[in-house]
């Protein structure tokens, strides 16, 4: 089973094969009503099959294209669920996802994955960072409003004493002393310097924790370039201000988690973390739907509604901000050499969810989706938009 990421989104937006075979299900995980999983699952085979055969494919294909879904249908894979099920299926991936929430069943087939549905877990619900950092550990989590994931990032130090190792075979003895980078300690208050009647052996130890942080900054760096998700540090409360010093990631918050991340469990900072970010997200949300209206207000053309109007521009990665609505879907189909958007009040063969395409090109050109309820879209459309131009 894979684990959901922007990153496997981007997977699965750019798997060029087609059919595309996205198949949606919520799941029973206690009491008798878990005996309708399978029953249900095999209903969602069916219906994935008398679609296959709607856009010209023979039966017997259509059963063979399936059978890597087919074959999870085990005991032991039904005894080991969460609340919602997704599976995707082409002619050479195929993906599941056990996930932390319900989906309204859904099955579509199009020439692309049907993807919006997940948007909600990893884009406004909530992407964050935790890091986990001590003298002797580093760990790097990637997180939602769900779920919270370990990532290995690339030449992270795992310790003081690794740091100072490296450094004295390269370096000697020499301890690095730099100007500070955009740390939030104090400002006149410069890298290696530690104020007090501190002992010298005690001096040079916090030299070397604030060398360590610096390492686990420079590998972050590279790995968070560009990215705007909040960073929360967990750790004893003594190392938040000496890595603030080394920290270069604009958005690491002020606020900690406390106490020692070698044997905190994962769903306890992942619940940690969420109480801290989860004010940004909310004010992220409230603050652009007051943008849209204030630029509806003054008629600058950046406020757009008319659904036609944002599946072009989020073709042409015109769109900053999007916002669609949670469990609708509008069927037609985009012919980007005419610039054509033909909508159907039901949806036809090789048909996708225009609201699916207008967000995952939105998301992979560098805006920002809100998935909201369908009473949140301003003005009351079907969706709305804030254009970069």
């Amino acid at each position: 089973m894979a684990i959901l990421s922007i990153d496997e989104l981007k997977t699965l937006v750019e798997n060029p094969q087609i059919p595309c075979v996205s198949l949606y299900m919520p799941m029973q995980k206690a009491g008798p009503e878990i005996r309708q999983n399978p029953i249900r699952f095999k209903n969602l085979i069916r219906e994935a099959e008398q679609r296959l055969e709607d856009i010209g494919i023979r039966h017997t294909e259509a059963v063979d294209f399936l059978q890597s879904a087919k074959e999870l249908d085990t005991n032991d894979f039904w005894e080991h669920q969460d609340h919602g099920l997704v599976i995707f299926i082409s002619p050479q991936l195929f993906r599941y996802y056990c996930l932390p929430m319900e989906f309204p069943e859904l099955v579509v087939v199009s020439n692309q994955f049907h993807l919006k549905p997940l948007l909600q877990l990893i884009q406004n619900d909530g992407q964050f960072y935790v890091l986990g950092i001590s003298q002797k550990d580093v760990k790097f989590f990637e997180g939602t409003r769900y779920s919270l994931n370990e990532v290995e990032v690339e030449n992270m130090p795992k310790s003081v004493e690794e740091v100072i190792l490296e450094d004295d075979i390269q370096k000697g003895v020499q301890h690095r002393i730099a100007i500070s980078r955009g740390g939030t300690a104090n400002p006149f208050q410069q890298p290696g310097e530690f104020h007090g009647q501190g002992s010298p052996d005690r001096d040079r130890r916090q030299e070397n924790i604030l060398q360590f942080c610096y390492a686990v900054d420079g590998a972050l760096h590279e790995k968070l370039r560009e990215q705007t998700a909040p960073l929360v540090l967990a750790g004893v409360e003594y190392l938040f201000p000496i890595y603030q010093e080394a920290n270069t990631y604009a958005h690491l918050i002020n606020e900690g988690i406390t106490g020692n991340p070698e044997i905190i469990k994962p769903e306890e900072l992942q619940e940690q973390a969420w109480q801290i970010v989860q004010p940004l997200f909310q004010q992220s949300e409230q603050a652009a739907i007051a943008l849209y209206q204030q630029l509806a207000g003054e008629d600058t053309g950046k406020a757009v509604c008319d659904l036609k109007e944002i599946i072009q521009a989020a073709y042409y990665q015109r769109i900053d901000t999007l916002f669609v609505p949670v469990g609708q879907q509008v069927w037609g189909k985009f012919n980007p050499d005419t610039m054509t958007v033909n909508l159907h009040s039901e949806p036809e063969p090789d048909d996708q969810d225009m609201l699916d395409f207008a967000a995952i090109h939105t998301l992979l050109n560098g805006g920002t989706v809100y998935t909201v309820n369908p009473e949140q879209i301003p003005n009351g459309a079907l969706a709305a938009a804030i254009l970069r131009y």
